[in-house]
């Protein structure tokens, strides 16, 4: 793991921008999953990309991106998939990993950074996301960078709770009134799916660190209950198996759609994918 908290003496010699870059690639670097380039404030942009904001802005680019997540899953899966579909995974793909490196800073660093449309570049072609960092971060007192300019400094660890919810809030609210019409369904539905790619960032996060029970309650008290505009809370349970063994899960509150691309193959937190389901590939997979 790679450890990106400074010292204070180092902390005050940098800027918060070139903290919040070497805290995104540490967090790249253990979370394979996590699929964002971190480029320079003044790199160029690449053929074929676009930044969110712009993406939002123009009904045709937003067009683009969905049919572009369309075509992607054609050469995946072998078969066309309907227009709301490609939507809803284009926009979990894009919250999931956006949403990760603001709640991965707050997990490993007690930092909140607000990561802004204009500093996300989408490649239409590919689905690729790649942030240039510019801004700062919110933080707690007793972080060695708190005087850096532009960082603020909050009260407390549930501000700091609060900040995060608001960050990824905040940067996905245009791109849910872009992408929405396009997947035909209620504000209640897409802001689900926020949350829930929200907690399932920090969970997976857990799980690669090797401390998944700590990503757990981090991610109950981060959303402990619906608060607006998350209309559920995190909502983890356990599943007993046979020999005392247990395992966390929870059922989405929104949902990406990929049951419909592969039926037998629904989330593990679906709503569809019923306890005994769940226990079966959870055992399954400890086996193997």
């Amino acid at each position: 793991m790679i450890e990106v908290r400074q010292p204070p003496g180092v902390a005050t010699a940098a800027n918060a921008p070139s903290l919040l870059a070497a805290g995104y690639r540490g967090l790249t670097a253990v979370c394979e999953s996590l699929q964002v380039g971190i480029a320079a404030q003044d790199a160029p942009t690449a053929p074929g990309q676009v930044t969110a904001a712009e993406l939002v802005d123009d009904p045709d680019l937003t067009a683009a991106f969905v049919g572009g997540e369309a075509e992607r899953l054609l050469h995946r899966h072998g078969r066309p998939v309907r227009r709301d579909v490609a939507a809803s995974r284009a926009l979990h793909a894009y919250a999931w990993n956006v949403s990760l490196l603001m709640s991965g800073a707050w997990y490993r660093e007690h930092r909140v950074p607000r990561v802004r449309p204009q500093d996300v570049r989408v490649s239409l072609a590919t689905g690729a996301l790649e942030v240039t960092v510019s801004g700062a971060f919110a933080c707690l007192p007793d972080d060695p960078a708190r005087e850096l300019p532009g960082v603020r400094v909050l009260p407390h660890e549930e501000a700091l709770h609060a900040e995060l919810r608001a960050a990824v809030a905040d940067h996905v609210r245009p791109l849910l009134a872009a992408v929405g019409p396009h997947i035909r369904r209620g504000p209640r539905a897409l802001w689900g799916m926020i949350g829930d790619d929200l907690v399932s960032g920090v969970w997976y996060l857990g799980r690669v660190l090797g401390e998944e029970e700590r990503a757990l309650a981090r991610a109950e008290a981060l959303l402990p209950t619906a608060l607006p505009p998350f209309p559920d809370g995190a909502g983890f349970r356990r599943l007993a198996a046979a020999g005392g063994r247990s395992y966390p899960t929870r059922t989405r509150s929104g949902c990406c759609l990929y049951y419909t691309i592969e039926p037998a193959d629904a989330c593990l937190t679906c709503p569809r994918t019923c306890d005994a389901e769940r226990l079966r590939r959870l055992t399954d997979e400890d086996a193997s």
